[in-house]
């Protein structure tokens, strides 16, 4: 759902329309590509860089997508560089109250000393085909709501076919994903690797990984050691063999060197109407702030309590924080006059365009009017829908657990293609191993969270809507929530093991209190998924194919398409930018750190780094920006320099980088990455971690 670019005032936008009804926009290093599309003409013309296919296909079988972020393949041996905050799960899950892995970090000096991530994944793409003729063919002569089942069905068809062809193949089981691109105009099959065995190597204190914390965030300068390593692990308990991986270039970039960033972007909404952005702006973020921000009040609340409950609170308190920030962000760039006027003006040339070609407007319609009706739908459902279906109602892992038994249970029942896109067979293992992962639940948590979001949605949906009363006509949100988590035995990984595999038998007979709420609610939720998915979904999918059909009409595929979680590839060059008429140097370095340290927290300093600190060299660079296009889930995200060597980590971006979400600014958006030389100084001197570094290729 966005889109956006940077763009002077509103006469200056009107006086350009004749430049943008003859071309598509043209933006300085723009653009999340994808490895098929990537300009690497437009690269060379540029900065002289030559990336031919052959180091295309070096980086892509080099970069991993993790669970929640993105990562490297760093050695032959299946080790993987990412950053801290995509590990904290893993060293809460290994924590305890007596030993806090987070709070003193961790390092395996042996492989038989790393622990597993029970809920980490490693996909490496190998494989992409294009499938939208297939996808096509399946929806040709269909209205909307029956295209919309038709297209889950096919997809789900196409991703089994592609799973059980490689079976036989040569190479092993293959992961395969449908991914939707330009909004519908295009439809991919992506073929990965899994490594469903992660491993924790190494991580340095919180302190360090994320120094400055919260306020510090979607900032720069920073002094920020935010990396992490782990290892894959093949079905045989070994570590993976991978022999194309990314060495780091321990000195890291030069001010103005092209650089470039591989990952897994999450979501952009570049591509979306000024309806959708209009719905983002007055209803959806809006609504999403309120409640996250009264929830951040009570988790800091519940932390004070003592050194356990902050331990605990930590995680998501850290989540919930880093996201109030980017909806924010995301809220003030949809304020700006200055994109919506210019996506008007983008929205009214493309129209212009389809209008000015009799056969093109015939075939087109008016699609833009059909989301807008779609999202005057879409009001009315998006309460029920977001309370009932999504599970803001029920904000608790255990509900969560809950529900993916009942619903796995039912929907296991029926055929591959009839069933909810997230229980087909695909996506089945996935499912098996996070109930099965022996994740800590947390019993204060889960009342606290859980009793929060059943007031809330009492609040919103209103006292007397039907599921409201059904649950607290003799119950409060309290009362409900401690009887539903202290009568649940769900935090035992080998109850669900037994749950999941016993199938529909054994979760009907089931009486725990979650599955019991669960199975109450199921009704009515699929009931307003059904509304949501048939007045709103169909008709925008639909609408969305239209736009983007007429969009290759006019342009091709010379812009990128909007981020999906799916590999893509941007560039830019090492600088930093002006702000408020000063200059910010796009490096940073070792020296300000202690200058910037008050021994409190967020900005204290371990005290491992305080024991060495006269052997560690000042001038050492720490962090550094560049005007790389990122946006969540580049998190851990290799910098590449045009010989394929690793630069930097991206685990950031600074607070104009928010607005990517719907527009690039090459003025002022930045990401920001640990630089490798701060990497090694620590991992030499404050570590000492000889075996690490080797493996890594340096002493």
């Amino acid at each position: 759902m966005r889109r956006a670019l940077s763009t002077p005032p509103v006469l200056a936008i009107l006086a350009g329309l004749p430049w943008l009804l003859a071309s598509p926009r043209v933006h300085a290093d723009a653009g999340m590509w994808t490895f098929d599309n990537f300009p690497s003409e437009l690269v060379e013309r540029k900065y002289g860089a030559e990336i031919d296919r052959r180091w295309l296909d070096r980086v892509r079988s080099s970069v991993v997508r993790l669970a929640n972020c993105t990562a490297s393949l760093v050695s032959p041996d299946g080790l993987i560089l990412t950053n801290h905050h995509c590990s904290e799960s893993c060293l809460d899950e290994h924590s305890s109250a007596g030993d806090n892995l987070l709070e003193k970090g961790f390092l395996a000096r042996t492989r038989e000393r790393e622990v597993r991530c029970g809920t980490q994944v490693a996909d490496v793409l190998l494989g992409m085909e294009n499938i939208t003729a297939k996808v096509a063919a399946a929806l040709r002569g269909l209205d909307d709501k029956a295209a919309n089942d038709a297209r889950k069905k096919t997809l789900t068809q196409l991703e089994q076919a592609c799973e059980e062809e490689s079976l036989h193949a040569a190479g092993g089981p293959l992961k395969c994903e449908s991914v939707t691109l330009y909004q519908g105009g295009q439809y991919w099959l992506y073929k990965y690797r899994r490594y469903d065995d992660v491993r924790l190597v190494f991580a340095p204190e919180r302190d360090i990984a994320a120094f400055g914390g919260d306020p510090d965030n979607f900032q720069f300068p920073r002094w920020c050691l935010d990396m992490s390593v782990l290892r894959a692990y093949g079905r045989d308990g070994k570590p993976a063999h991978t022999p194309d991986f990314l060495a780091l270039k321990p000195a890291g970039p030069e001010a103005g060197e092209v650089v470039f960033v591989a990952g897994h972007p999450g979501h952009t909404d570049r591509l979306l109407t000024v309806a959708q952005l209009l719905e983002l702006r007055d209803v959806y973020l809006p609504r999403w702030l309120l409640r996250a921000s009264e929830l951040r009040g009570r988790l800091i609340e519940f932390g004070k309590t003592g050194a356990e409950a902050q331990r605990i609170a930590g995680d998501p308190l850290n989540g919930l924080e880093n996201s109030i920030k980017v909806r924010r962000g995301q809220l003030d760039a949809l304020l700006d006059e200055r994109l919506l006027e210019s996506k008007r003006a983008e929205e009214a040339a493309l129209r212009a365009r389809v209008a000015a070609d009799a056969q093109l407007a015939g075939a087109t319609g008016d699609p833009w009017a059909e989301i807008a009706r779609a999202e005057a739908v879409d009001r009315t459902l998006e309460l029920p829908y977001t309370w009932i279906e999504l599970g803001a109602g029920f904000n608790s892992a255990l509900f969560n657990y809950a529900r993916t038994l009942v619903r796995g249970a039912a929907e296991r029942a029926k055929p591959n293609t009839g069933r909810l896109r997230e229980y087909r067979d695909a996506a089945l293992p996935r499912l098996a191993q996070r109930l099965n992962a022996p994740v800590p639940v947390y019993p204060q948590l889960e009342k606290l969270t859980l009793s929060f979001s059943l007031e809330r949605m009492r609040e919103w949906l209103g006292p007397d809507a039907p599921i409201v009363r059904q649950l607290l006509s003799k119950d409060s949100p309290d009362t409900l929530a401690a009887r539903l988590v202290e009568g649940s035995r769900l935090a035992d990984p080998a109850l669900r093991k037994q749950l999941w595999d016993g199938g529909q038998a054994a979760v009907e007979a089931s009486r725990d209190p979650m599955i019991d709420l669960a199975r109450a609610i199921d009704g009515e939720a699929r009931a307003v998924r059904k509304r949501y998915e048939d007045q709103v979904e169909a008709p925008v999918d639909a609408a969305a194919e239209k736009i983007a059909r007429a969009r290759f009409k006019v342009f091709g595929t010379s812009e990128p398409p909007d981020a999906t979680f799916t590999l893509r590839l941007t560039f830019g060059t090492v600088q930093g930018w002006k702000e408020n008429g000063s200059e910010v140097e796009p490096f940073t370095h070792l020296s300000r750190l202690f200058e910037r340290a008050t021994g409190v927290e967020p900005f204290r300093i371990p005290d491992s780094w305080l024991a060495v600190k006269s052997e560690l060299v000042p001038a050492t660079r720490f962090d550094l920006s560049s005007n790389t296009d990122i946006i969540g889930g580049n998190s851990g995200s290799p910098m590449i320099d045009a010989h394929g060597r690793v630069v930097g980590l991206i685990f950031d971006g600074n607070i104009h980088s928010i607005s990517g979400d719907y527009w690039y600014d090459a003025v002022l958006n930045r990401a920001v990455a640990v630089d490798p030389a701060i990497i090694f100084e620590a991992l030499r001197k404050v570590y000492k971690a000889k075996e690490l570094l080797t493996e890594m290729g340096t002493k």
